[in-house]
């Protein structure tokens, strides 16, 4: 089992390079099943959700190569239509992105219902809805999510929930469909973005992406692409909040500072120095920060990945803090490791209330999912002593070498391979 040691308390200092995005690629990948000739991916963040979609298209019969760590070649015209199976699909939420790849090619796909994160209630209804408008049909069978259309036809949707996922989807089922899609109530995410430059770049015709009407004109064929991921605007909105709670001087590389603005107001709010430059910027964090409102929105409103990392910078502003979570119901599982580390924070629903506190302490704490796992270390690299992170799995899913980066950074951080202690009890029961 392995963990993370830190000992805060540091100011970091130098510069960070980030990597490509988690969300853009996981929906990429399976994009390239759409092609009917090998797409070249480029900027690859080298995290497990890649490493897990690159094993399924293999196993589907797909030719995957990698060209170098941050490049691979995917050649999709020997993939079988085979149902993406539970021991895969239940690691990442983005394995649902092979419902409306594998329609689009096949018009027919078996994928078993997503896992990744707990982040409480996440149906598909809404992405169910729109492959039925688009003439499929559809039932859930022993978890499978079973689809089959005899053709596709373009249609006009309107999600009733602003859904990422839900639109990635239906722009990929649509790329093909015979005729005009009109997806109306549409994401806007930068990822949602990225999904569609990627698709045009191979000949799709989507206009919109961005907006929140998105209109895909199908068409009979895909051709290969070189194609380069965008940066990651979680990693380098959580390397922002290491710099605010550490009281440091980083500048962070490789970014793209519009998709950046929701979390740098948020943070020059509360007393944090952000300077913009074409690809980068640099954050000053004060030695004084005083407590805000945040409320999670679709963007190009406060991210949902990016509450938790400002939590933990809020733990220590003066003053109260109010966080409004809108977006997930099971959002706030990390305050009860942050309490460990002397964090003053009541829940009540989707809302926490920070009291801030002179300084957090370190104690062993257990990243309950993704971002939390990256709230957990922010807080790790300010807080006094030791903190110990269990299960940073999580964080591996979505953060490329971030021992690592962050070492660069100046941070004490080790990564430790221990036997896990409730295993080690349940070997030793059996023994007996």
């Amino acid at each position: 089992m392995e963990k993370y040691v830190i000992r805060g308390g540091k100011k970091l200092s130098g510069e960070v390079v980030i990597s490509g995005a988690k969300n853009a690629v996981v929906a990429i990948l399976p994009a390239t099943i759409l092609s009917d000739e090998p797409c070249i991916v480029e900027n690859l963040p080298n995290i497990s959700d890649v490493t897990i979609i690159l094993q399924i298209l293999s196993e589907m019969g797909a030719k995957v190569r990698m060209i170098n760590k941050t490049t691979v070649e995917i050649d999709p015209r020997t993939l079988q239509n085979v149902p993406v199976p539970y021991e895969k699909a239940k690691l990442m939420r983005a394995s649902s992105y092979f419902l409306g790849t594998l329609l689009g090619r096949f018009h027919e796909a078996h994928v078993s219902m997503p896992g990744g994160c707990n982040l409480g209630d996440r149906p598909i209804d809404q992405h169910l809805k729109c492959f039925a408008a688009l003439g499929a049909t559809y039932n859930i069978d022993g978890g499978m999510v079973n689809l089959t259309a005899d053709t596709l036809i373009g249609n006009q949707i309107f999600f009733d929930k602003n859904s990422v996922g839900a639109t990635i989807n239906g722009i990929m089922a649509a790329t093909k469909a015979d005729g005009l899609t009109i997806i109306e109530n549409a994401a806007k995410e930068p990822h949602v973005v990225d999904l569609a430059n990627f698709l045009n770049s191979m000949g799709a015709d989507i206009i919109g992406a961005g907006t929140d009407v998105i209109k895909i004109r199908g068409v009979k064929s895909l051709h290969g692409t070189t194609y380069s991921v965008i940066p990651d605007q979680i990693e380098a909105g959580t390397f922002m909040t290491v710099a605010a709670a550490t009281r440091s001087n980083i500048l962070i590389r490789n970014v793209i500072p519009k998709h950046l603005e929701p979390i740098t107001r948020k943070l020059v709010k509360i007393g944090v120095q952000v300077e913009q430059y074409d690809d980068a910027v640099r954050v000053i964090g004060g030695e004084d920060y005083t407590g805000t409102t945040v409320k999670t929105q679709p963007h190009p409103g406060f991210p949902t990945d990016m509450q938790p990392q400002m939590a933990a910078v809020l733990t220590c502003s003066k003053g109260a803090s109010m966080v409004t979570e809108s977006i997930f119901d099971n959002r706030f599982r990390y305050v009860d490791e942050l309490r460990r580390m002397g964090a003053n924070i009541s829940v009540e629903g989707r809302v926490a209330v920070i009291e801030g506190v002179e300084r957090l302490k370190g104690a062993p704490v257990k990243a309950t999912d993704l971002r939390a796992g990256a709230a957990l270390i922010v807080a790790a690299l300010s807080a006094e002593g030791v903190t110990e992170i269990y299960d940073i799995f999580h964080v591996e899913r979505g953060y490329e070498n971030m021992e690592e980066k962050l070492r660069a950074l100046g941070a004490d951080i080790r990564k430790v391979d221990e036997p896990d202690p409730v295993a080690a009890e349940h070997t030793a029961r059996k023994a007996i």
